[in-house]
C-alpha cells in the first residue's frame, strides 16, 4: 500500500522517518512526572496505548479483560503519580487496523469502555493530526508533551504514528516514546524528545508536502479497505453494513424491549449479522459433495456450530466469576485455516456493532471490558471437539443453559433469509476446529517452582524485627538441602591468599583529604592558608556579618522569648549601676550621631534642592546607618520638608500637565516613617506640617483626622485650586503607587539572643526550640530568615563544650560549600590543637570532618558515618542535626537516604524547607520516631544502671547523657513573604521583547475555585488586589458590596495614614471571600468574567525564542530588573544561552568601534613595545653611568610614555559601559583575581572567566566546586548580573536577585521547582519587589504552576538487600551492640511508606526476610546473622545495586582471575585487550545507559565511538544468567509467600474503573467444573493475567514480573537484585547498552562521546567521573582484602584505576 503511493510522497515519507530516527538517539531517560507533576497536562495516543498493552508477553490475544486490565493497571498508575492526561484516538487511526480486523472491535470497546466507565477524558472527535480541530484543541489545552509509539503493527500505523509526532513537535508539544518505559513507586521514567526550534521549521517548511501525502495516504487507506472486505462480503459495502448492523440492533430492541447487558447484545447480534451474511456469502458458491468445505470455506452448518460455542462461551462469561475463570486450563492449539474467514467477518461484525450501538437504550455497558474470551472458547471447542465425542458428556448447568438457550434462540429470531439450527446438540458436525497437537492443553504448573521455606535464622535482631510473623512463616529443617548447601566463602580465600572477611576502609577513608591538617609541610600551609583566606571571601560574600568569638561558657537553660515579656519588680543594685551606664552610653551616642548629622545637613539639603532622588538616596543611606531615633526623626522632617517643596515646583512648573508621582510617593514614604516610627517625638507643629502636606496632595480626609480644628486660609485657598492634588484616593494612592513601600508589621521589642535585628515571633519560636532542645519542622517562605535559626543552635553548641558536634545536611555539594564558609565567616573559636570549628565530608573531599564541631556534609556521607560501625564514639558527640531542604526527602534520588538520617539520629533536629504541602503529617512521622528514640533512651538508661549496680561497665557513652533533650516535635510554620512578587509574560513584537504583568487570580478558573478555593499561596501585590477590585466592579455593575469594598470605605483602610501590609493582605482575604461568594451564590458568569478580564492577551511566540534571548536580558538592563537569573533545564542550554549574550554584547560593541580603534590599538602596542627596549637599554646605560641626573630624567620620561600608552590602550580595548553587564565597582581587583586564579586549570575556567568580565555566569551541577563559586561570589557581590541556571542553583543557594526569568519549559518545571526558583526574587534589604518573568513558557502552563498546590511527601520504598546487610554489619560489629542495634530497628521500623500502613509494614518486614535469605545464600550472612565473606566489599559498593552483587559474584567465581592475565608470565603488566575487556564488563556492571531499541535501525555513521556495548564475554555471560536464575526462584519464592496479604477483593476488580468480577461460583455445571480446575500455581499471579494462562511459574521469566504479579502487595520487579543483560522494552525490543565508558577509554575524546553516543556533554562528564570514582573505589578495597602484592586482579584493577584517570584528567 505504501509502496503504491506516489514516488515523491514515498520519498517523503522516508525522510519523516529518518529525521524522527535520527532524533530518538538524543531522547532523554527521564523521570516524565520529576518528583511530582501536578503542574503538567499531558496526552497518551489511544492506539500506541492499544498497541503497547497488546505487545505485552503474558498476554493471549483475544482474552479480553486481560487486555483491559493491562490498560486499566497503566492509566491507575500514572494517575497514582499524580498524572493529569487525556487519552486522544483519531479517527483516522482506524485505517491502520484493516489487515488487523480482530482488533477492530477491541478498539472501538476500549474507546467506549474508558468513556462510559472511567473519569478519563477521552478525545474521539479529531479525524487526524492535521486537521484544524486538534490543532485549536492544542492551542487551547497546550499539553506538556504526548506520549505516542515509535513503531506501529504494520507501515501504515507506524507511518501515522510518524505523522503525529512530527506535527505535535510544530506545535511545540514534546513526544514521549510509548516504549522503553519503567515505573516505579513514585515515577515513570521514558524517552523524552522535545520539540525543537528545528523540528518545527521542518514542519513549517514542509507543510504542503506534509497534508498532500497524509490526504494521498488517507485515499489509498480508504480503497484499501474496500478492497480488504471485497473477499469477505461479496458486493456488500461498508455503508451496506453500517446499515445491516442498525437494521439488527433495531429488530433486537422489538425483542428486547426492557434493554439488556452489552455481552448480550453483541452477542446476539453479530452472530446473526455474521450468519446472515454468511449465507448470503456462500449463495453464489458450490458447496462440496460431503457439505463440509468449499475453496477452503466452511460449511453453514459448522458456523452455525461456531455459534453456538460463541453463545455458550458468553453464557459462560455471564455467570463465572472472575476467581473460578482464572482456574481454566489453557488450550495451546491453535485454529484450522479453514476458519479464519469466520473470525474475520465476526470480528468486522462486532465492529459495525459497536459503531451503532447507541441506537440501543437501556444498555448496561459495564462489562464492555469483558466482551469475548477466545481461550474460554477454544476450552469449549476443544472440549466438544475431542473429549464430548469420546463419550465425556457434562452439564452445563441450569443457570448457564438456561442462558445460552435464550441468546441462541435471539439469534435465531434476528436471522433473515433462511432458518438457523436449535439450541442443542450444540455441535452437529464433525470439524475439528483445532489443529491436532501432542500436548493440546498447558500444564497448569510444569514449571519447578524453589521451595517455599526460609532458611532458619537465630538472631537476637530478627527476632525483634519480624518476631511476630515468624510463626506464619515455612521454614526448612536444618538437614534440608539449601540448608547444608550454604555457600562457604573460606574455598576462594584459601584458592588465592584473600582476606574477604577484613574490614575495608569506607568511603570516608577513601575520600579525597583536600590537604592534610596535620602536616607541617611549608607547601600543605600555604594550601591551607590560601584554602581559608578563600572561604572568608566566600563567606562575607553570603552574609556581611562580622565574625564572633566563641568562647566556651556553663550552659543555662535560657526562658521563652518567643511571647511578651513581663517586667521584674524588684531590681538588684547590679542591675540599677548596669542600668544608669546603659542610659549614659545611650546619651553619648545621641550625641555622637547628632554631631555627625550637623556636619553632613548642609550637603543632604542641598543635594536634595539640586536633584531630589539622588538627595533622598544620601538621606536613605543615612538613616540605615544612623541609631539614634530623634536624629532619625529630624532627617525624616527634613526630607519631607524637601519633598513638599519640589511637589509643589512640580506642579506649578510640568507637573500642569502630567505629574510625576514619585514625588509624591517620596512624600508619603516619610509621612509613613514619621507616624510609625517616631510617633512618640511627633510635636503638635510636626501634625501641622504633615496635615499641610496631606492637604496638599488632595488628601483632605486624611488631612482633617489628624488636625481636625484648624484650617488656615492658604490652605483652604489651595484647596480652591486644588492644583497641587494627585487626582486620587488617597488609600487607592498608597494601594496602587507605593504597595511595595507599605510598612510591614515588625515587632520593636529586641531580643537578647539575636543582636543583628529584631527577630519575629516565629524566628523567637524557633529560637526557643533550640534552647530547650527540641526538634522542629520548619516550613517558611524562601529569604524569610528560617536559617537563622541554624547558625543560632550551631553558636550554641560550640558554647557548650569543645565536645559537642552539629551536623549540617545540605543535598547538594555546592551548598555544602555555601555553608561551609558562612560558618567560618562568622564564627572564630580557639580549640584544643588537632580540632577544627567546621569539617566538610563529601564523596569528592573531605576535610576535618571528624575533628570539627560543624560538620556540613550531603545526605549519603552522613548516612556513611552513622552505619560506620567503629565510629559511634564519634555519633555520639552529636548534639545537633540540621537537615536543609528536607522535602528532597520525596525527591527522585537519595530521597530514601533522608529517611534513614531522619529515623537514625538520636539527638534534636532542625528540618527546614520552603515548600512542603503536608507538614502536619511529616511531623507526626516524626514525633513518632523520636517517642521510639525516649522509650530505646529510657530502657538503655535502666540497662545501665543496673550494670553499674553489679559493677560491670556502662555501654552508655559520657557524651550522650551530658545534655538533657527534649523527644517533642514542633511545627513551626510561617506564610508570609518580606517582598512581594509579580509575575509578568514575556511577547516577541515586530522583534522587540514585551513584558505583559499577568495578574495571579488569571491562572484560576471558576470550577478550580468552587472545588478547590484559592491556593494557599497565592498572594497578590496591592496594587494587584486594587487591579481585582476594580475588574469585579467593570464585571457586576450592581455589585451590592462595591460600596463596601471600595479601598477608600474598607473599614480597615478608613482614615488611616499610614496603611500596613498587614491591613492590605485583610483587603485581599475579603475581595477573595467576595469573589468565591460570588461562584457559590449563582454569578458564576460574572466571576468568569472577571478572570475572563484579568488574562492577559494570548500569545504567539512564532520567532525562534533562542536568538530572542539576548534581546530579553538587554531589556531587562534597560528597566533596571538586573541582577537576574535565568532558570532553564538543560545543561546544554544554560551554557549556550550565557555564550549568545556575550556574542550579543561583542556584536554591539564591534559595531560602536570606531573603524581605525584596531588601527590604533595595533600602533600603540608596537609604540608600547619600542618604549619598553628603550627602557632596558636605558636601565643598561644608568648602571654603567651611576645615575647621572640627565640620565634618571630619560627614564622618567620613558616611564611616563609607558604609562601612558598604557592607559590609551587600555581604554581603546576595554569594553564599553554599555557593552558589558559587569559592575566593575562592585569587586576589589586582588578578590577578583582570587576568584579567578583559582579556576586557572579548571574544565570550564577561562570561558567562565571570559563571560564574568562580560558580567555574565551559568551555573549547573556539571561543575566543579570552584568553577560554581566564581559565579556564585561575583553574583553575589554584584559584579556579574546575569546567570543562566539549572534547578540545583534553586535547592537553598545563597543567590538572590532582583529578578527571576523562566526561559525554559521542561517536566522538571514543576510546582515546587517554581516555588523554590521564583522564591529568589527580591533582595530582601535591597529590593522591596520582586519580579517573575516566563519567557517561551506556554499560558496553560504558567497558570498550572500558579495555581498548583506543592505535591505531598510521600514514602519511597525504604531499604535494600545492600542496606540490609549494611544494618547487619552495624549491628554485628559495633562498639556498642546496644545502640546500633535500637538504631537498625528506628530504620526498619519507622519508614515513611509503613507510617500507619500496617499492611505496608508486613510487606516490609516479608522482604526483610527474603534479603536475608538471599544474603545467607550468597555467603555475606551467616544463619546467626553475622556478616562474612565479601560482605564488606558488597557493602563498601552499595551505590551500585544489583551490580555491586553481581561484581563479587564474578569475583568469587574467579572470573577474573581468569580475566586478568599479565602480558608475560612474571610481569605486572597487561595488554590493551586484557584492560578492555575489563572496561567491557565494568561498563555492565556500572555503567548501565540504556539507547532506545529503534536507535538501532537508524543509518548514522560513528566516527570515533562504537556507541553499542558488546556482550558480555561467554564466561561472565553464563555466571550473569546463573545469577539472574538463582535470584529470581527466590524471589518468585518471596512473592508466593507475600501474595497472602494482597487485598483479593481489590485483585478482582479492574484497577480504574473499580468493574467488580467477583461473585458466587458456579457449582452445578459440571463442564464448568471440568473446564476450570487448575487450582495450583496461581497464588501470586493476578487472576486477571491467569485468564492468558499465565502460572506463578510466569514469575520466572525475565522482567515479566510487574505486569503479573498481584498489584496490591506493593511489590515491584525493581526490588529483585537481578541485572539483566539484555534489557528488553514494552514492544519486546532489545535496548542496547550505550559503550560510553568503553569508548571513552578507547579514544579518550569527551566530544566524540556527544557527537557519536549522544550525550551532552555535561552529563557525560559527570558520568565518566563517577565511573573512574568506582573503578578507584573497587581498587583500592581488592588492594586491602588482598594479603599477595602480585595478585593479577589486583594490579589489573590498579592499571586500569591509573589508566582511566589519567585519560579523564586530560579532559
Amino acid at each position: 500500500m505504501i509502496a503504491s503511493l506516489k514516488k515523491k510522497y514515498t520519498k517523503f515519507l522516508k525522510k519523516i522517518s529518518q529525521l524522527i530516527l535520527e532524533e530518538i538517539p538524543k531522547a532523554k531517560y527521564s523521570s516524565l512526572f520529576n518528583d511530582f507533576v501536578e503542574s503538567e497536562f499531558f496526552l497518551i495516543d489511544g492506539d500506541s496505548l492499544l498497541i503497547t498493552c497488546l505487545c505485552e508477553k503474558s498476554l493471549n490475544w483475544g482474552q479480553n479483560l486481560h487486555f483491559f486490565y493491562l490498560v486499566e493497571r497503566y492509566l491507575v498508575d500514572l494517575k497514582s503519580k499524580g498524572g493529569q492526561f487525556a487519552i486522544v484516538f483519531f479517527k483516522d487511526a482506524e485505517y491502520a487496523y484493516i489487515s488487523f480486523p480482530e482488533l477492530l472491535p477491541l478498539r472501538s470497546a476500549l474507546i467506549l469502555h474508558l468513556q462510559r466507565n472511567t473519569t478519563i477524558d477521552v478525545q474521539t472527535e479529531f479525524s487526524g493530526c492535521l486537521s484544524q480541530e486538534w490543532k485549536c484543541f492544542l492551542e487551547e489545552r497546550y499539553p506538556y508533551f504526548l506520549i505516542v509509539s515509535e513503531e506501529g503493527l504494520n507501515d501504515v500505523q507506524t507511518r501515522l504514528f510518524h505523522f503525529l509526532i512530527i506535527q505535535s513537535w510544530a506545535m511545540k508539544v514534546h513526544v514521549v516514546l510509548s516504549s522503553g518505559q519503567v515505573s516505579d513507586m513514585l515515577r515513570l521514567y521514558a524517552y523524552l524528545m522535545p520539540s525543537t526550534y528545528k523540528n518545527q521549521t521542518f514542519f513549517k517548511k514542509s507543510e504542503k508536502m506534509v497534508e498532500g501525502t497524509y490526504k494521498t495516504l488517507m485515499e489509498q487507506l480508504e480503497d484499501s479497505r474496500v478492497l480488504t472486505l471485497a473477499p469477505l462480503f461479496r458486493d456488500v459495502t461498508w455503508t451496506n453494513m453500517m446499515e445491516e448492523a442498525r437494521k439488527s440492533l433495531s429488530l433486537l430492541k422489538e425483542l428486547w424491549a426492557e434493554g439488556s447487558d452489552i455481552r448480550r447484545v453483541l452477542c446476539v447480534t453479530s452472530c446473526s449479522l455474521l450468519l446472515s451474511m454468511y449465507h448470503h456469502f456462500l449463495a453464489n458458491r458450490k458447496e462440496t459433495a460431503s457439505g463440509q468445505v468449499a475453496n477452503n470455506c466452511p460449511a453453514l452448518q459448522n458456523v452455525e456450530d461456531l455459534c453456538r460455542m460463541h453463545c455458550l462461551s458468553v453464557a459462560c462469561l455471564l455467570h463465572l466469576p472472575l476467581s473460578q475463570r482464572a482456574r481454566a486450563r489453557f488450550i495451546t492449539s491453535r485454529w484450522i485455516k479453514e476458519v479464519n474467514s469466520f473470525f474475520q467477518m465476526k470480528k468486522w461484525c462486532e465492529h459495525f456493532i459497536l459503531n451503532n450501538i447507541d441506537i440501543f437504550e437501556n444498555l448496561n455497558l459495564t462489562h464492555l471490558s469483558d466482551l469475548s474470551d477466545e481461550p474460554l472458547l477454544k476450552n469449549i471447542a476443544f472440549y466438544y471437539g475431542n473429549e464430548h465425542v469420546q463419550g465425556l458428556h457434562l452439564n452445563l448447568g441450569s443457570a448457564i443453559a438456561k442462558d445460552y438457550e435464550h441468546l441462541w434462540n435471539t439469534v435465531s429470531n434476528l436471522v433473515e433469509g433462511y432458518e438457523v439450527g436449535k439450541p442443542l446438540p450444540l455441535r452437529t458436525t464433525k470439524l475439528h476446529f483445532l489443529k491436532k497437537n501432542p500436548s493440546p492443553i498447558k500444564e497448569s504448573f510444569n514449571v519447578k517452582m524453589p521451595n517455599l521455606g526460609f532458611i532458619p535464622v537465630s538472631c537476637k535482631l530478627v527476632d525483634e524485627f519480624v518476631g511476630d510473623i515468624l510463626k506464619d512463616l515455612p521454614f526448612l529443617k536444618r538437614d534440608d538441602p539449601t540448608v547444608a548447601s550454604l555457600v562457604k566463602q573460606k574455598e576462594f580465600d584459601e584458592l588465592v591468599h584473600w582476606h574477604s572477611h577484613r574490614p575495608l576502609s569506607d568511603q570516608y577513608d577513601q575520600a579525597k583529604c583536600q590537604f592534610d591538617e596535620h602536616s607541617r609541610d611549608p607547601r600543605d600551609l600555604r594550601s591551607m592558608q590560601k584554602f581559608h583566606v578563600f572561604q572568608r571571601l566566600y563567606g562575607n560574600s553570603l552574609e556581611s556579618v562580622s565574625s564572633k568569638v566563641i568562647v566556651t561558657q556553663t550552659f543555662k537553660l535560657k526562658k521563652n522569648f518567643s511571647g511578651p515579656q513581663s517586667k521584674k519588680t524588684h531590681e538588684t543594685k547590679a542591675e540599677i549601676i548596669t542600668a544608669e551606664n546603659k542610659k549614659r552610653l545611650f546619651a553619648k551616642e545621641e550625641q555622637k550621631e547628632e554631631q555627625k548629622w550637623n556636619s553632613l545637613s548642609f550637603s543632604v539639603e542641598q543635594e536634595l534642592k539640586e536633584n531630589l532622588n539622588s538627595g533622598i538616596k544620601n538621606l536613605e543611606d543615612f538613616l540605615k546607618s544612623c541609631k539614634s531615633n530623634s536624629v532619625k526623626f529630624q532627617v525624616e522632617m527634613v526630607g519631607l520638608t524637601a519633598c513638599l517643596k519640589a511637589w509643589k515646583e512640580h506642579c506649578q512648573g510640568e507637573g500642569k500637565s502630567s505629574k510625576d508621582l514619585s514625588i509624591a510617593v517620596e512624600m508619603m514614604k516619610r509621612i509613613h516613617s514619621l507616624k510609625d516610627k517616631y510617633p512618640e517625638l511627633l510635636q503638635e507643629a510636626d501634625h501641622r506640617f504633615i496635615a499641610k502636606c496631606l492637604k496638599c496632595l488632595g488628601f483632605d480626609e486624611l488631612a482633617s483626622s489628624l488636625r481636625p480644628t484648624e484650617v488656615s486660609g492658604e490652605e483652604i485657598k489651595e484647596k480652591k485650586k486644588n492644583k497641587y492634588s494627585v487626582d486620587i484616593g488617597p488609600i487607592r494612592f498608597q494601594l496602587q503607587f507605593m504597595g511595595h513601600y507599605l510598612i510591614r508589621d515588625e515587632r520593636k521589642d529586641p531580643d537578647p539572643r539575636v543582636l543583628d535585628f529584631i527577630p519575629d515571633t516565629w524566628q523567637r519560636e524557633l529560637l526557643d526550640v533550640v534552647d530547650n532542645n527540641e526538634s522542629a519542622v520548619i516550613v517558611a517562605p524562601t529569604s524569610s530568615g528560617k536559617t537563622y535559626a541554624s547558625y543560632y543552635c550551631m553558636e550554641k553548641v560550640l558554647k557548650e563544650s569543645n565536645d559537642g558536634v552539629v551536623v549540617y545536611v545540605a543535598p547538594t555539594k555546592a551548598l555544602v560549600n555555601q555553608v561551609s564558609a558562612t560558618v567560618e565567616n562568622r564564627f572564630s573559636k580557639n580549640l584544643p590543637s588537632g580540632e577544627a570549628l567546621c569539617g566538610v565530608f563529601t564523596r569528592e573531599y573531605r576535610h576535618d570532618a571528624l575533628n570539627s564541631q560543624v560538620l556540613i556534609t550531603v545526605p549519603a556521607c552522613f548516612e556513611i558515618l552513622l552505619l560506620a560501625p567503629h565510629r559511634q564514639k564519634w555519633v555520639k558527640k552529636i548534639r545537633y542535626v540540621i537537615f536543609d531542604e528536607v522535602h528532597c526527602l520525596g525527591g527522585e534520588i537519595g530521597a530514601e537516604v533522608w529517611e534513614h538520617l531522619l529515623v537514625m539520629i538520636r539527638c534534636p533536629f532542625l528540618a527546614l524547607s520552603a515548600t512542603i504541602s503536608n507538614p502536619k503529617h511529616l511531623t507526626e512521622w516524626l514525633q513518632s520516631v523520636k517517642w521510639y528514640w525516649k522509650q530505646t533512651d529510657n530502657t538503655i538508661g535502666e540497662n545501665s544502671a543496673s550494670k553499674r549496680k553489679t559493677g560491670s561497665h556502662s555501654s552508655v557513652h559520657k557524651d550522650s547523657l551530658q545534655m538533657k533533650q527534649s523527644y517533642k516535635v514542633r511545627l513551626v510554620l510561617y506564610e508570609e513573604r518580606y517582598n512581594d512578587l509579580e509575575k509578568h509574560v514575556c511577547s516577541v513584537k515586530d522583534d522587540d521583547v514585551c513584558f505583559d504583568h499577568f495578574h495571579p487570580c488569571a491562572a484560576l478558573t471558576a470550577d478550580h475555585i468552587e472545588t478547590y478555593g484559592f491556593p494557599s499561596d497565592l498572594s497578590l501585590s496591592p496594587r494587584e488586589s486594587i487591579q481585582l477590585y476594580d475588574t469585579m466592579v467593570e464585571a457586576w455593575k450592581t455589585w451590592p458590596r462595591a460600596q463596601e469594598l471600595c479601598p477608600e470605605e474598607f473599614i480597615h483602610f478608613k482614615n488611616k495614614i499610614v496603611i500596613k501590609k498587614l491591613d492590605v493582605r485583610k483587603y485581599e482575604e475579603s475581595l477573595k471571600a467576595e469573589l468565591t461568594n460570588w461562584i457559590k451564590n449563582g454569578k458564576i458568569e460574572q466571576a468568569k468574567m472577571v478572570l475572563r478580564k484579568l488574562r492577559p492577551a494570548k500569545i504567539d511566540n512564532s520567532e525562534d525564542m533562542v536568538q530572542m534571548f539576548p534581546l530579553l536580558v538587554e531589556k531587562l538592563r534597560k528597566l533596571g530588573k538586573l541582577p537576574a537569573l535565568f532558570f532553564m533545564f538543560n545543561l546544554r542550554d544554560v551554557e549556550e544561552r550565557a555564550l549568545s549574550v556575550s556574542a550579543f554584547l561583542e556584536d554591539k560593541q564591534k559595531t560602536k568601534r570606531p573603524p581605525k580603534a584596531d588601527k590604533e590599538a595595533h600602533d600603540m602596542a608596537n609604540k608600547l613595545r619600542k618604549v619598553k627596549k628603550s627602557m632596558e637599554k636605558q636601565g643598561i646605560a644608568d648602571e654603567k653611568s651611576q645615575k647621572k641626573p640627565r640620565k634618571m630624567d630619560q627614564s622618567l620620561i620613558l616611564e611616563a610614555e609607558r604609562n601612558n600608552l598604557l592607559k590609551s590602550l587600555e581604554k581603546n580595548l576595554g569594553i564599553p559601559q554599555d557593552c558589558t553587564y559587569a559592575d566593575q565597582k562592585a569587586i576589589d581587583i586582588e578578590s577578583l583575581q582570587m576568584v579567578f586564579d583559582r579556576v586557572k586549570f579548571q574544565r570550564k575556567g577561562e570561558e567562565l572567566k571570559a563571560l564574568a568580565k562580560r558580567g555574565i555566569g551559568y551555573h549547573h551541577s556539571c561543575l566543579s566546586a570552584k568553577e560554581k563559586q566564581l559565579v556564585e561570589i561575583l553574583f553575589r557581590k554584584g559584579f556579574i548580573k546575569v546567570v543562566t541556571a539549572t534547578g540545583t542553583l534553586a535547592l537553598g543557594i545563597n543567590m538572590p536577585c532582583k529578578s527571576v526569568v523562566f526561559a525554559q519549559n521542561s517536566v522538571y518545571l514543576d510546582a515546587l521547582n517554581y516555588r523554590q526558583m521564583s522564591g529568589r526574587a527580591g533582595r530582601r534589604g535591597q529590593d522591596l519587589l520582586g519580579d517573575v518573568y516566563f519567557f517561551d513558557i506556554p499560558l496553560p502552563k504558567i497558570e498550572k504552576l500558579i495555581k498548583s498546590n506543592v505535591p505531598e511527601l510521600r514514602g519511597q520504598f525504604p531499604v535494600s538487600i545492600t542496606l540490609i546487610l549494611r544494618l547487619m554489619l552495624l549491628a554485628s560489629k559495633a562498639d556498642d551492640p546496644e545502640d546500633a542495634q535500637a538504631k537498625v530497628l528506628s530504620v526498619l521500623k519507622h519508614s515513611l511508606l509503613s507510617f500507619k500502613q500496617p499492611r505496608a509494614m508486613e510487606m516490609l518486614k516479608l522482604y526483610f526476610m527474603f534479603s536475608l535469605q538471599f544474603l545467607m545464600k550468597e555467603g555475606y550472612l551467616d544463619q546467626e546473622g553475622n556478616p562474612m565473606g565479601f560482605a564488606g566489599l558488597v557493602s563498601h559498593l552499595f551505590y551500585h545495586e544489583p551490580s555491586n552483587l553481581v561484581f563479587v559474584s564474578f569475583l568469587v567465581r574467579g572470573l577474573f582471575h581468569n580475566l586478568c592475565q599479565p602480558t608475560r608470565e612474571g610481569s605486572k603488566h597487561f595488554s590493551q585487550d586484557v584492560m578492555e575487556k575489563l572496561v567491557l564488563v565494568l561498563a555492565h556492571l556500572f555503567g548501565r545507559r540504556y539507547i532506545p531499541a529503534k536507535f538501532q535501525d537508524a543509518a548514522l555513521t560513528f566516527h570515533q565511538s562504537k556507541v553499542f556495548l558488546d556482550d558480555l564475554p561467554e564466561d561472565f555471560n553464563a555466571a550473569l544468567h546463573e545469577h539472574n536464575m538463582s535470584v529470581t526462584k527466590d524471589f518468585a519464592s518471596f512473592l508466593i509467600t507475600v501474595s497472602k496479604l494482597a487485598d483479593m477483593k481489590q485483585e478482582y476488580q479492574l484497577p480504574l474503573s473499580n468493574i467488580n468480577f467477583a461473585g458466587e461460583e458456579c457449582e452445578d455445571s459440571q463442564l464448568v467444573a471440568h473446564l476450570m480446575s487448575c487450582t495450583e500455581g496461581r497464588k501470586a499471579i493476578s487472576p486477571f493475567v491467569c485468564l492468558s494462562g499465565s502460572t506463578d511459574g510466569d514469575l520466572l521469566r525475565p522482567q515479566a514480573i510487574d505486569n503479573v504479579v498481584l498489584r496490591t502487595i506493593g511489590i515491584s520487579g525493581n526490588q529483585a537484585p537481578v541485572l539483566w543483560s539484555q534489557q528488553m522494552d514494552n514492544k519486546g525490543g532489545i535496548m542496547p547498552l550505550n559503550a560510553y565508558a568503553l569508548d571513552f577509554y578507547k579514544h579518550g575524546s569527551l566530544k566524540g562521546l556527544v557527537q557519536d553516543n549522544r550525550i551532552l556533554e555535561g552529563e557525560a562528564y559527570s558520568l565518566l567521573k563517577d565511573f573512574a570514582l568506582t573503578i578507584k573505589s573497587i581498587s583500592v578495597s581488592l588492594r586491602e582484602l588482598c594479603e599477595n602484592e602480585d595478585d593479577n586482579v589486583v594490579l589489573a584493577f590498579e592499571q586500569l584505576s591509573a589508566d582511566f584517570s589519567e585519560k579523564f584528567n586530560k579532559i
